[in-house]
């Protein structure tokens, strides 16, 4: 049974394994190699180029059920995006395959009943085949271009993904009770279809966990990507109408009485507080509003605020972003 714990980078590698063998699968998934000897998670991790964090965060959430990844910033998308691209290919290219091979050699091919099982379990492969595949053609260069600062075409998001996103095992759970319920067999037979269901029982279980940490760890890493990005966009476009018109909206065109009111505004104060700060009346602040709009072509605090650091009438350390 698994030692439920909370791994962490400190805890021996194979401390790790020991505990949870069912997870030497995952070693691989990541790049990792075996022969790591006494080392720890994090020398292990290092030593193959795998960012610990998110190492340990995909591993304690297979093993306890649980994650706290909606909050978290630590987890490293690249490193993700090559467990659950290395994953796909060991699914679809080794076991797949494999479990194909078993159910061949445990049924009797003369049996009518047997052919239909295996015609079953094609067609769960292709079902597999195809969502694994749909995820590689479009997922994953969606979220790299993310990583490289590309939004894409405002058609995709990791919601689209995420709403059409379902475990495609329900045709594995039929076979497993098909094969239980109807193929019953004698001697060697039986043997080989009882180790195969036994196979079977383990992929369902890894599928279950491989969509859970998609859903679970990789889909809330990408809604925080999507906003930093969103947000640096948002930055970019203030900043490209701040300088739009070069010195024809440079800070000369501002009087200093100008240049006051929007230190002020920077801080945070409304409109009376100007006035009182700067003794003047509040009709007279509107005016300068007014005006301060009119030669920047700026309106919205968060513009004024860049415009201002970037000019040297305030010091960022100064400013609450």
């Amino acid at each position: 049974m698994k030692q439920m714990k909370m791994y962490e980078g400190d805890d021996k590698m194979i401390s790790l394994i020991r505990d949870n063998y069912d997870l030497l699968q995952m070693l691989g998934s990541f790049g990792m190699s075996l022969g790591f000897g006494d080392k720890t998670v994090s020398e292990t991790c290092k030593d193959n180029g795998v960012d610990a964090y998110t190492f340990l965060a995909v591993v304690n959430f297979t093993i306890n059920g649980h994650s706290d990844a909606e909050e978290d910033e630590q987890l490293s998308v690249p490193t993700l995006i090559h467990y659950l691209e290395a994953s796909h290919a060991y699914f679809l290219d080794f076991q797949l395959p494999f479990i194909r091979r078993e159910l061949e050699e445990s049924l009797n091919p003369d049996d009518s009943l047997g052919q239909l099982i295996l015609r079953f379990y094609d067609e769960y492969a292709h079902e597999i085949r195809r969502h694994m595949q749909y995820e590689q053609r479009v997922l994953f260069p969606y979220v790299k271009g993310l990583l490289d600062g590309q939004p894409g075409n405002g058609s995709y998001s990791i919601e689209t993904f995420s709403r059409q996103h379902g475990q495609a095992d329900k045709k594995l759970r039929e076979l497993k009770l098909l094969i239980i319920k109807y193929l019953p067999s004698d001697g060697l037979h039986n043997n080989k279809l009882t180790a195969t269901l036994h196979d079977i029982y383990d992929n369902e279980e890894w599928l279950r966990q491989h969509g859970m940490v998609e859903d679970r760890i990789f889909v809330p890493a990408i809604r925080r990507l999507e906003r930093q990005l969103q947000q640096s966009d948002v930055t970019r476009n203030i900043t490209e109408m701040v300088f739009k018109n070069g010195t024809a909206q440079s800070q000369d065109a501002l009087s200093d009485r100008e240049k006051d009111v929007i230190v002020a505004l920077v801080q945070g104060m409304a409109n009376k507080e100007i006035a009182d700060h700067l003794c003047i009346s509040v009709n007279t602040v509107i005016t300068h509003r007014r005006n301060i709009a009119r030669k920047l072509q700026i309106h919205s605090p968060a513009g004024l605020t860049i415009y201002a650091i970037v000019n040297g009438l305030v010091d960022i350390s100064s400013v609450k972003l």
